[in-house]
């Protein structure tokens, strides 16, 4: 499978071959939901926490006497059914929502999403990210003089590259990361994958 190769003007310059069993892979949308949802559930925090009786401050004397007042009996006013008493079976920051996923799952399933983004031609590939300074106009020229109506792009590059982070770090469209780091759910938050020829060289190195 080739595509074509584009430098920083959007022009093209030629075309690269991509490994098929990497970017020709049948997808399976059982599979792909399977690891998005593990590896979002994997980041999530389980911010939400609440007290039980024993937790909640006050409530020490016992509100009225057992017999004699017509009343219900109660020993604390922090009782599940008191306003302002504690909740029973509520939240615990203690939950883990944790799931795991074979690496081997994980892997085609990468190979999956990005096959599809070849596919549906938003898996573009550049000579290189060698940009005369590191500026954010630079960057935002570059995606528009590209052949694509996608405006949210994924660009993953060859290691830690400082000059491309630091000019898409305030374009919310642009998300930057390393192709060594690139997962299911990066790949389906932006709509069109940008790398150059070393990054294709690191995904086809790592998923093989």
């Amino acid at each position: 499978m080739k595509v074509k190769v584009y430098n920083l003007e959007g022009k093209e310059t030629g075309e690269m071959n991509l490994s098929d069993a990497i970017f020709a892979v049948k997808a399976k949308p059982e599979v792909v939901h399977q690891v998005f949802v593990s590896q979002t559930n994997n980041q999530r925090e389980p911010w939400a926490d609440t007290k039980n009786r024993g937790e909640v401050r006050g409530g020490g004397k016992k509100p009225w006497q057992q017999k004699g007042t017509g009343r219900a009996r109660h020993g604390s006013i922090r009782s599940p059914i008191w306003k302002g008493g504690g909740v029973a079976f509520g939240p615990l920051s203690e939950r883990n929502y944790k799931s795991k996923i074979n690496k081997k799952t994980r892997r085609l399933a990468l190979k999956m999403v990005l096959s599809d983004r070849v596919k549906d031609g938003n898996f573009l590939v550049v000579d290189d990210f060698n940009f005369a300074e590191p500026k954010t106009k630079l960057f935002v020229n570059f995606v528009k003089n590209l052949p694509t109506k996608i405006k949210k792009f994924l660009v993953l590059t060859s290691g830690k590259n400082e000059n491309v982070m630091t000019m898409t770090r305030n374009l919310k469209i642009v998300k930057t990361i390393r192709a060594e780091d690139a997962s299911v759910m990066d790949v389906l938050s932006k709509g069109a994958v940008l790398t150059s020829k070393a990054g294709v060289e690191v995904i086809e190195k790592i998923l093989k």
